[in-house]
């Protein structure tokens, strides 16, 4: 087996084990991919950018349409508490905005405050119950412990992450390429919303 034929091997079988078992860590669907095809991979893994591509052709390709109705359900919970809260600017992050959304997967919003008081207590006016939790994000090259709230929305979760006010004109890099994170605003979301994941699957092929 040529090596790079052994390093898409790799690449399509993590992209299975993180979407079809929710495995979201993707040194983790390394070693669980190199572990069942028994190769020792380690001189020759892919990427994890090679990774998601894998993963939306797997999901173009094969997806069933559960699992299209689930990430089309998580984008709009998502949507959904994003116009609740439009005033902490909320954007859509991760594997939801990109489609790469595994089982069991959770919509995330990063929001803006002066305080994480300040979300809770919108949250309590507007008769949102919640789950108080923290989230590990890398913030100019530091690994910092963030506020973060679990709301239940239908059968999905959304999860909340509340950053200061001046973590608006900076993504924390991306767990995919190190770059700074794709953030999606109420707009750009509403738009995929509406387009019912042609963004994946182009427009042959619309979840329903």
């Amino acid at each position: 087996m040529s090596e790079q034929r052994e390093r898409e091997l790799i690449a399509q079988e993590c992209a299975r084990v993180m979407l079809d078992e929710g495995v979201r860590d993707y040194a983790a669907a390394k070693r669980k991919a190199t572990q069942r095809l028994m190769v020792d991979g380690r001189a020759n893994l892919p990427s994890n950018l090679e990774i998601q591509a894998a993963m939306l052709e797997r999901r173009r390709l094969f997806a069933d349409e559960d699992e299209l109705a689930e990430l089309q359900e998580l984008r709009e919970a998502a949507l959904k508490v994003m116009r609740r809260l439009e005033g902490f600017e909320p954007r859509l992050v991760g594997a939801v905005l990109n489609g790469t959304a595994g089982a069991g997967a959770r919509a995330t919003l990063h929001v803006f405050a002066d305080t994480p008081e300040e979300l809770l207590f919108a949250l309590m006016e507007r008769g949102l119950r919640y789950r108080e939790a923290e989230r590990c994000q890398r913030i100019a090259g530091v690994q910092q412990n963030l506020p973060s709230v679990l709301l239940r929305v239908g059968a999905v979760e959304v999860e909340v992450v509340v950053f200061s006010l001046d973590g608006l004109r900076q993504a924390p890099p991306s767990p995919v390429d190190g770059r700074p994170m794709r953030r999606a605003d109420v707009g750009e979301v509403a738009a995929l919303v509406e387009a019912r994941l042609a963004d994946i699957l182009g427009d042959g092929r619309l979840a329903v």
